[in-house]
């Protein structure tokens, strides 16, 4: 039997461990800026919501409770200005990574089709492609892309690891090309209410798509701007054809929800003041520690949105990767999302204010 992992690259964290042991040997410990997983406190009334919901022992539903779409749907027309928007439109999913793994296979997709995502991207586009066995083509300008065969759009605005935005009048470029060619278009969202210098657009946004979701679907995640990533808690919203399809084989293949994420997720959508809270906490450790590094010879590009700064000195990535981690701290090497970041780092600013406050201090 061919193992299905030879179809894989090579896991790149797994290159980054020898830094991080020299970073973790630093007499102040570690500094892990790698990574963009959460570390402050869950809410209080999302746990309060799960708690209450914990005695759930019968099985949840692929498609989530009435009052999940409700909020997922009162939540997509209110902040994404997705006036149109209906039960029918939305769709819980078991974390997003789950879903932009798993999607072309879930699509149909396979030999001769091919998946298009960023030139600078996160890993997991290319690995649903290969898990299929579908092409991965990359592209600077969508555009720009010869259609044919191409079945599935990636769009990640804001960008990891970028950063960077897409403006509405490109999104709606983009919608407009890819309807033309019956492309169907994905657009990875999960970092839209992290916008510091731009205000970032959804591809579901009634001005962008012109009021109707044909060939469109968008991804979100309560991981970043609720600190959820332990609950696998996140939703697409989009086009109900394409929906209803993914509806089907889930519900085949038993990819439910659990009962009280459901709960938390509805409480977790239906309050803004904790995403606020959460962004000003960014901002500040963002702040800290794009002025230090500025500081200690980085040039930042882009980075106007996301959980990330993207920096460089000019040098190939893993020398920034080593001379960081002599001083304790450890980062993401660009080539983990190209070739063409094989000059950058990405540096994550979701540790604790202690951490970041020791970073700072190193860098100076």
């Amino acid at each position: 039997m061919a193992a299905v992992s030879d179809r894989l690259p090579a896991f790149p964290w797994d290159k980054l461990e020898p830094y991080k042991k020299t970073a973790a040997a630093h007499a102040d410990g570690i500094v892990d800026l790698s990574v963009g997983t959460p570390v402050d406190p869950v809410p209080q009334l999302i746990q309060r919501a799960l708690i209450e919901a914990a005695d759930s022992p019968g099985y949840p539903t692929v498609w989530g409770t009435v009052a999940l779409r409700d909020a997922i749907t009162g939540w997509v027309r209110g902040r994404l200005g997705a006036s149109a928007a209906e039960h029918r439109n939305v769709l819980p999913v078991v974390g997003s990574k789950e879903l932009v793994a798993w999607l072309p296979t879930q699509l149909g997709l396979g030999a001769g089709d091919k998946v298009a995502y960023p030139r600078l991207a996160y890993p997991t586009y290319e690995v649903g492609a290969r898990l299929c066995g579908a092409e991965a083509v990359v592209y600077d300008d969508p555009t720009e892309l010869d259609p044919a065969g191409v079945k599935l759009l990636w769009l990640n605005s804001p960008s990891n690891p970028t950063g960077k935005v897409l403006a509405k009048e490109d999104l709606v470029r983009i919608v407009a090309w890819a309807r033309e060619h019956g492309i169907l278009v994905f657009s990875d969202e999960c970092y839209l209410e992290l916008g510091w210098e731009a205000e970032p657009v959804s591809v579901l946004h009634d001005e962008v798509c012109g009021g109707s979701y044909e060939g469109i679907v968008a991804v979100h995640s309560l991981s970043k701007r609720s600190n959820l990533a332990g609950y696998r808690a996140a939703f697409i919203a989009g086009d109900a054809d394409v929906l209803g399809e993914l509806l089907e084989i889930r519900k085949h293949g038993g990819m439910m929800t659990p009962a009280p994420v459901q709960a938390a997720t509805v409480a977790a959508l239906g309050d803004d003041q904790h995403v606020e809270e959460q962004r000003e906490r960014y901002a500040a450790r963002r702040a800290a520690l794009r002025a230090a590094l500025e500081a200690h010879g980085f040039r930042v590009e882009h980075s106007e949105a996301s959980l990330y700064l993207w920096v460089t000195r000019d040098e190939p990535c893993w020398e920034t990767v080593a001379h960081l981690a002599d001083l304790g701290i450890l980062v993401a090497p660009g080539d983990f999302y190209g070739e063409a970041g094989a000059q950058f780092v990405r540096v994550a600013f979701t540790a604790t204010d202690e951490r970041v406050e020791a970073a700072v201090k190193r860098l100076g």
